[in-house]
């Protein structure tokens, strides 16, 4: 059976690039249905928190992926590292090392300065017994080191085919540090071991740590997983992804309105993809179609056009009923929430959504366009005051605007678009002059949907109010905007 995990580090909030890591591993695992196991390795102490543990599940469970074990936390298994690294000592496939790390960094530097590359020397590999006690009663610590044998470590990498190391350019690495710490070498390894698992699907940057675990496992007398290592995910500048090109944390993405669905498909179209990119895929679909395989080698570029346009597209794809239970808690949020909305006005509320949702990229863009219509809250942007509600000639026709609407039966879009273009005729002026002034008076933003439709969903008291309000805007523009 397939057994693969997700180990996160809990000492800062999950990022991007280890989420497509958790993707693929999960998807793996549901595609063979095989175990999905979640490790959090805490073994920095000093540097990992509760707190970004819990950040961690909870972006993990925002996107959609659920666990069959676990959470393991290394935290708790420090005693068990340590009984295995003496286990190898026992077996003479590692040693205790009392090198000091500002003596090893002297050696380190007189190598430098002859223009040699230098490894550790396995100066304490034949230490006498004596000579380890006067050690110890000097207080001096040893840590421990893997006796690195003589061959080459080799091992079939599922993307990238072939990969072969000379084991004499592998350091004796350490294993346990002098305050009985574990490495990530050997706490890795252990719990691999441990909870059988079958592949281990990590990124690119792990490609030179696979030699030195295979050694361990072969140590540990275990059977060594099959290895698939991830391309690295680029900015747009094709450097490494980091905070300089903006939010990598995921659930930042949260936060800034996107969708689950969509964030899960554009994530793991990052080096693979389930088929066609113009459409966005069910769960179901891409469990059914996953495979490593089908994994590019080349480093995807994280592009956020392509997420937003995903974004919208589902916002547009998904039912509106689900929509409404989508956006309920981003209204609440802002307190501009009544549940007449879905109730008494279900039927408009439905129609605003399918009007809204055609210009929304995110949940954002939604909330914010819908306040206007529920709420007598506009914000308005000064620079959309400035280019459609300064003509002087506002301030003569929309009074006379605002009597024909009042005189009209029904306020419907039809009808609304004939008065406005009828009074726009009788007075010489552009209708977009007005179709542009009310849009802006209305939703305090130069774009919208169709302004008739906006009018109509508006209604005819909340439109009339805001018709007043011309001088109030041009007034909050002299103070560089703000709310009504």
């Amino acid at each position: 059976m397939v057994r693969v995990r997700f180990a996160p580090s809990p000492t800062g909030h999950l990022h991007v690039g280890a989420l497509r890591t958790a993707l693929f591993n999960w998807l793996f695992a549901r595609h063979h249905r095989g175990v999905f196991v979640l490790r959090i390795e805490d073994t920095d102490v000093a540097r990992s928190s509760e707190e970004m543990s819990q950040s961690i599940l909870d972006a993990l469970r925002w996107v959609g992926l659920d666990w069959d074990e676990g959470p393991i936390f290394q935290s708790q298994r420090f005693e068990i590292y340590r009984k295995a690294a003496l286990n190898l000592v026992e077996k003479g496939l590692a040693y205790y090392c009392f090198c000091q790390p500002e003596e090893i960094e002297r050696r380190r530097q007189e190598a430098a300065a002859k223009g040699r590359h230098w490894k550790y020397d396995r100066h304490c590999l034949g230490l006498s017994d004596q000579k380890k006690k006067e050690f110890k009663e000097k207080q001096i610590l040893p840590i421990i080191r893997f006796l690195v044998p003589e061959g080459t470590t080799a091992f079939q990498d599922l993307v990238h085919g072939q990969i072969s190391v000379d084991n004499k350019n592998i350091e004796d690495f350490v294993l346990l540090r002098s305050g009985g710490f574990p490495t990530y070498h050997l706490s890795v390894v252990v719990d691999d071991i441990e909870t059988r698992i079958t592949h281990v699907i990590r990124g690119d940057d792990h490609i030179s740590n696979t030699p030195k675990q295979i050694l361990l496992y072969r140590a540990f007398e275990a059977q060594v997983p099959q290895f698939a290592h991830l391309p690295l995910i680029l900015g747009p500048d094709r450097k490494k992804l980091s905070k300089r090109h903006g939010d990598t944390s995921v659930l930042n993405f949260r936060q800034k309105g996107y969708l689950p669905l969509a964030f899960f498909n554009f994530m793991t179209q990052l080096s693979w993809s389930p088929g066609p990119e113009e459409k966005v895929y069910s769960i179901e679909e891409m469990i059914k179609e996953f495979s490593l395989d089908r994994i590019s080698k080349g480093s995807p570029i994280f592009d956020l056009d392509k997420l937003e346009w995903l974004n919208s597209r589902l916002i547009n794809e998904i039912p509106v009923e689900e929509l409404i239970e989508i956006v309920r808690p981003w209204l609440q949020k802002e307190g501009v929430w009544s549940d007449d909305l879905i109730k008494e006005s279900k039927v408009w509320f439905k129609k605003l959504l399918d009007l809204l949702r055609t210009r929304s990229r995110t949940l954002t863009d939604l909330k914010e366009m819908i306040i206007p219509f529920v709420s007598d809250r506009v914000e308005y942007d000064p620079e959309a005051v400035k280019k459609h509600l300064l003509d002087t000639k506002l301030e003569l026709v929309l009074p006379k605007l605002k009597e024909d609407f009042k005189r009209l039966v029904e306020f419907k879009a039809a009808e609304i678009e004939k008065v406005l273009r009828e009074r726009s005729e009788a007075e010489g002026i552009k209708a977009a002059l007005l179709i542009h002034g009310l849009r802006v008076l209305l939703l305090g933003k130069a774009v919208s949907p169709g302004l008739f439709e906006v009018l109509e969903l508006m209604g005819r008291e909340r439109t009339l109010v805001r018709m007043d309000n011309l001088f109030k805007v041009r007034e909050i523009l002299g103070k560089e905007g703000g709310n009504q």
